[in-house]
């Protein structure tokens, strides 16, 4: 059963934006702590960003600091991660996930499944 879908994705050019978006059709995770991975091919997945459950706290891995801002809508239950100044180095797929404690460390509950994004230099 999908609980996270993201319908974004797609091919963009280095220096460009792009935002991903995360819904959550026919459950709430208003509750949840969510975030962003991505697996480059031949790579781990590996962690993006995180929020909290009520968007007061967010964390970045620091190859996205100060280029990748994550957010999320409670009232529409989706998830948002705007990215910009993008570089080839970004292309991977994305995946939205989501924990009702946190999904910086440890298992996590829910995941998408996954959008290409591919940088173009």
């Amino acid at each position: 059963q999908v609980q996270l879908v993201e319908p974004g994705g797609g091919l963009v050019q280095a220096g460009g934006p792009l935002r991903l978006p995360c819904a959550a059709p026919g459950r709430t995770f208003s509750s949840h702590a969510m975030g962003w991975f991505r697996q480059a091919p031949g790579k781990e997945r590996e962690f993006v960003a995180a929020i909290n459950w009520s968007g007061a706290s967010t964390s970045y891995a620091e190859f996205v600091k100060g280029r990748f801002t994550i957010s999320r809508d409670n009232a529409k239950n989706k998830l948002y991660l705007q990215m910009n100044s993008l570089k080839p180095e970004d292309t991977a797929a994305y995946y939205c996930a989501a924990d009702p404690t946190t999904v910086v460390t440890g298992p996590i509950g829910y995941w998408g499944q996954g959008t290409q994004v591919t940088v173009s230099s």
